[in-house]
């Protein structure tokens, strides 16, 4: 999917409690870890218990931060967030985490994922006492910013002498919400973690020294020394303060955990659902081997996302595996690239052909997923000129059919090869010598987790969750303030 144009990613959130160190460093190392998820924007909110710092601007972590951006945000707890776009468009003003000034330091919020019942939202604050109908005042674009709003007109009503006015705001909120949603949150005093009732992206609970951690990925984790404690549970908010952590449950649970962040999305050295991602996409490779087994001399990936899945349809098929492309490692996801015309650039920049261990060879080569197709026929092609004597493509994942509503930013269904095309048709489409996808029993088989605790839209067209009939990307489109002169504010 490297080479797919058409599909973004949900975002990437990490949270912090501990005192006594630096956590404006921490949080950095994290979304540093999770930068995978997310390469448009990066942001940082940091509490001392007074003032909430908010540091956030366009670009890659390592671009947006160093050491004399670091420097002043001091404090004992904190968030981040690397974004994807998915409601709301890409720019400054549409920055993690959003931030609302209630009370004596407001709060911040860093949202992974998608809400599908946008439009419903924005009538429901639209009604709320000293909102103007028709002009809800948003300073974004984003389903972050309404929730953040609808978020601090509960917090104002809201007087409890233990301090917990985030906390009981908040229930008052997720019961209305719909679609995807892992949140960070912070106030001055407290770091909280929610999860949507169906768990569609993952949101995990660590120990580090001194404090606690959250974070999309066990990975990131590892990266800041934290020890992995659980999984946030779906329908579930973790809240952490001087006190320690409690947890309480308010909705259901019914896990539907996004399938293609075992296809693709997490890094492989995530852990999910108490499974190894890289182990998993590895016995993708070996189901899709005994599915579509092909004589071949050579089996190779797509680097490199393809690259557990080619290593166990070798092992599984007794064909040796071997690098047909050389990655620049250099060079940003391709799919993640907001702008259509840097993308199709960017395969040739990413991706370059092996000739000496492509000619006159049958290939096998893999990858995880078509969306699109067109720059996976750009390296079949590239594949030919190289002198590949025969092509043959191996997914491991279905066909890609269905728009997905809940996180990820794949286009409308229109823009999807698989959606109307058989796999006959996108064989000839690519060019190549043969085509297989693997078939879903198999995948959900080879992630080591049952079946029915995942969400498989995307390749079945099943929703867990009712899904509007328009694309509401661009439902929050509305006139907003333009972006302050600095990326820092209080």
């Amino acid at each position: 999917m490297v080479n797919d144009p058409q599909i973004g990613h949900a975002c990437g959130v990490f949270g912090v409690y501990a005192p006594g160190q630096a956590v404006a460093h921490l949080t950095y190392l994290g979304l540093y870890a999770l930068q995978h998820r997310g390469q448009e924007s990066a942001g940082i909110a940091v509490s001392d218990g007074q003032t909430i710092t908010v540091s956030k601007d366009m670009g890659l972590v390592t671009q947006v931060f160093d050491e004399r951006r670091l420097a002043p945000l001091d404090g004992h707890l904190a968030i981040g967030h690397v974004r994807y776009s998915t409601t709301g468009s890409s720019s400054w003003r549409n920055a993690q985490p959003v931030y609302r000034s209630v009370a004596d330091a407001g709060f911040a919020l860093g949202h992974n994922g998608n809400l599908t019942n946008t439009v419903e939202l924005a009538e429901r604050l639209g009604m709320l006492p000293g909102i103007e109908p028709g002009n809800i005042g948003l300073d974004s674009t984003t389903d972050s910013a309404l929730v953040a709003e609808l978020i601090a007109h509960e917090y104002a009503t809201v007087s409890r002498s233990d301090g917990r006015d985030l906390e009981q705001a908040l229930l008052a909120v997720l019961p209305h919400l719909a679609g995807g949603f892992s949140f960070v949150l912070m106030d001055e005093a407290h770091l909280i973690g929610v999860r949507d009732p169906h768990g569609f992206w993952p949101l995990v609970l660590g120990r580090v020294e001194g404090g606690w951690v959250l974070a999309s990925e066990t990975a990131a984790l590892d990266i800041v020394g934290a020890h992995f404690v659980r999984e946030v549970e779906p329908g579930e908010m973790i809240v952490i303060d001087a006190s320690g952590m409690h947890d309480q449950r308010f909705a259901e649970a019914d896990p539907k955990l996004c399938l293609f962040e075992f296809v693709y999305f997490a890094r492989p050295d995530t852990n999910l659902y108490g499974h190894s991602v890289h182990a998993a996409r590895q016995r993708m490779g070996e189901e899709l081997a005994r599915q579509a087994p092909v004589d071949a001399d050579m089996v190779m990936p797509i680097p490199e996302s393809g690259i557990p899945a080619a290593q166990g349809y070798a092992r599984a098929a007794g064909i040796p595996y071997g690098d047909g492309l050389v990655k620049n490692r250099y060079v940003g996801r391709t799919f993640i690239q907001p702008n259509q015309k840097q993308r199709g650039q960017g395969v040739r920049l990413k991706l370059n052909p092996l000739p000496e261990n492509i000619r006159g060879k049958k290939l096998v080569v893999v990858d995880d997923s078509i969306v699109r197709g067109t720059t996976t026929k750009q390296v079949v092609q590239m594949l030919r000129e190289a002198g590949a004597a025969e092509v043959h493509f191996r997914v491991s994942s279905p066909p890609y059919r269905w728009p997905c509503s809940y996180g990820m930013d794949t286009g409308s269904r229109s823009e999807l090869l698989a959606a109307d095309l058989s796999v006959g048709e996108i064989r000839d489409f690519l060019g190549v010598d043969s085509l297989a996808y693997l078939e879903l029993d198999r995948l959900t088989t080879a992630t080591g987790a049952s079946a029915d605790s995942f969400c498989t839209a995307c390749l079945s067209g099943h929703y867990p969750v009712p899904v509007p009939i328009s694309d509401s990307k661009l439902a929050l489109e509305i006139d907003a303030p333009a972006s302050p002169a600095s990326p820092a504010s209080r």
